[in-house]
């Protein structure tokens, strides 16, 4: 029954979508890739609306039910509500006789398993697509990264041009899967279309220079000095050139972007420490980069909470234990590992790099450990998946500010509940 729910949606939607595609004239900018999705949508969306009427979705409206409502601005209904679906269609009939009021529409595209992405080309057509980078997701599915690689480069067949992170998805893969697509790249690393410089970090952020292939550059300030915001900072200002912005106008809308809850968010913690909440989700490539990212802080004592990393399949192993390769007794005061793939594989390969390690069920028990051992002034990171870890509520025990917890992510009561029923078999003295 759902199943069937779902293709009738689905077609009307894209028949709605469709159509106002051709009516108005609008551009459509597509993120895609195996992290940082939705802080480059975001960042894109914010720096884009400094001087253009954009639409776009602040949560993950990323599948093919979802996406077509963000073009219309409408919340998702329950999909066995056909009241609310059918209300939803008829606002969207009222928006497509009445007038388009937006310049740009910015998409994140999502995928689980083969074939997700191509299925878009049923009612996307791509001014821009953004590839943010190719690491292992999904890998229940998709089982090698070259089958990821493949489906994330998928939305060539419905983009006008590609913007790729140079430094994250790799010159061999935009090699045997661009070849027919405009491709334009930015990162970190020399050598790309749009390449930023960090010339000064600090705890208050980043300061930087984005220089493009013709030498052109744009200075500013960032409210983060961590490198996957700065790469998201980087897509969506080389997509802002791409359009047409100036240097006043991309200085105007890098101000307008902020912190997002559970992406590299900086909240004040206990004993005046800070915490790097990056809990909204977690896969091997993102966990290092959080890694250099605390790192780099200037602090005395840093700590990392590293969670368990969900829907790797039989990567996991691998996965974990290259995480574990990456904790560096040199740098790291405490490990806290928490939920079961992180203390099973994560935890040992800590271990005998000579980290200490503490590995934990609960939420709770990770916050007493760290209470435990933190200095004044310390850096805490916190990293994790969803089901069965939750390292947000490692963060909100932390917070020096309980109204904070507004911040975090997934603080809605449904989630509540759902926390609590996960850890009501879990108790935090086991």
């Amino acid at each position: 029954m759902k199943q069937i729910a779902r293709t009738i949606i689905v077609a009307v939607l894209a028949w709605q979508v469709r159509r106002l595609h051709r009516k108005y004239q609008f551009r459509t900018i597509c993120v895609v890739g195996s992290i940082g999705k939705t802080s480059t949508k975001l960042s894109i969306a914010k720096l884009l609306g400094s001087s253009m009427r954009v639409q776009y979705q602040d949560g993950n409206y990323n599948d093919l039910v979802s996406v077509p409502l963000v073009y219309f601005g409408q919340r998702l209904p329950g999909l066995l509500n056909p009241f609310a679906w059918f209300k939803a269609i008829i606002k969207n009939e009222f928006i497509l006789a009445r007038g388009y009021p937006y310049d740009v529409v910015v998409l994140e595209i999502g995928t689980d398993r083969k074939g997700d992405i191509a299925a878009f080309k049923k009612y996307v057509h791509s001014d821009i697509a953004v590839i943010t980078a190719i690491a292992p997701e999904h890998m229940e599915y998709f089982g090698t990264i070259d089958a990821v690689a493949k489906e994330e480069f998928a939305v060539s067949n419905y983009a006008d041009k590609l913007v790729i992170n140079n430094d994250l998805v790799g010159a061999r893969y935009i090699d045997e899967f661009a070849k027919n697509s405009k491709v334009t790249t930015y990162g970190i690393r020399k050598g790309s279309t749009y390449t930023l410089k960090v010339n000064k970090i600090e705890a208050s952020g980043t300061e930087f220079q984005l220089t493009t292939s013709n030498s052109s550059s744009v200075s500013g300030k960032h409210w983060s000095f961590a490198k996957s915001q700065l790469y998201s900072l980087t897509a969506a200002m080389s997509v802002g050139s791409m359009l047409g912005l100036n240097m006043e106008q991309l200085q105007s809308g890098i101000a307008r972007i902020t912190p997002i809850s559970g992406r590299m968010q900086l909240l004040q913690g206990k004993k005046q420490t800070v915490l790097i909440d990056d809990t909204y989700n977690a896969s091997p490539d993102a966990v290092i980069m959080a890694l250099q990212t605390l790192y780099d802080h200037p602090s005395s004592q840093k700590i990392a909470v590293l969670g368990a990393m969900n829907e790797l399949g039989d990567f996991s192993q691998a996965a974990h234990e290259s995480v574990g390769d990456a904790c560096d007794p040199r740098l790291l005061a405490l490990v806290v590992t928490l939920g079961p793939d992180a203390n099973k594989w994560l935890a040992p390969r800590a271990r005998a790099r000579g980290c200490t390690v503490i590995s934990v069920v609960h939420p709770e028990q990770a916050a007493t450990a760290v209470l435990d051992i933190v200095e004044p002034k310390a850096v805490i990171l916190a990293k994790g998946s969803q089901n069965n870890v939750y390292a947000e509520e490692v963060v909100k025990l932390l917070l020096h500010n309980k109204a904070d917890a507004s911040k975090l992510v997934r603080q809605s009561p449904e989630w509540l509940r759902i926390k609590a029923k996960n850890f009501a078999t879990v108790p935090p003295q086991q």
